[in-house]
């Protein structure tokens, strides 16, 4: 975070809640109640917008009035446990024959006809 951000947050922003990835989201007290908030993230680490849940999303876009912190999410016995993007890292899923993880395909199981041209 830089200082001018540390600064502006110091001096107009409002906390108004935290996720569980320790994200802080923002809101300016001079354009509180307005029809165009502004809304903000202070990241706990890396900058990646993946991390911020879709809750707080929505918040953050204006899709929903009340933060989570107000208003709780509906869970959906369906959803899964939200996830930042993990490309590029230990746990970014690679399938089987990838060459991170081993590079070995399962033999094909004879299901398989190829094209032959005539």
């Amino acid at each position: 975070m830089s200082f001018g951000t540390k600064l502006f947050t110091r001096f107009f922003g409002e906390l108004v809640g935290s996720d569980q990835f320790g994200n802080r989201y923002y809101l300016d007290r001079r354009t509180k109640g307005q029809q165009r908030e502004r809304r903000w993230v202070i990241y706990n680490g890396e900058v990646e917008a993946s991390r911020v849940p879709p809750e707080w999303h929505g918040w953050l876009h204006r899709t929903v009035v009340a933060p989570p912190t107000v208003v709780a999410p509906q869970v959906k016995p369906w959803q899964k446990p939200h996830l930042p993007n993990l490309t590029g890292s230990a746990q970014a899923y690679r399938p089987p024959g990838h060459t991170l993880k081993g590079g070995r395909r399962a033999k094909g199981t004879g299901d398989y006809e190829p094209w032959v041209p005539n």
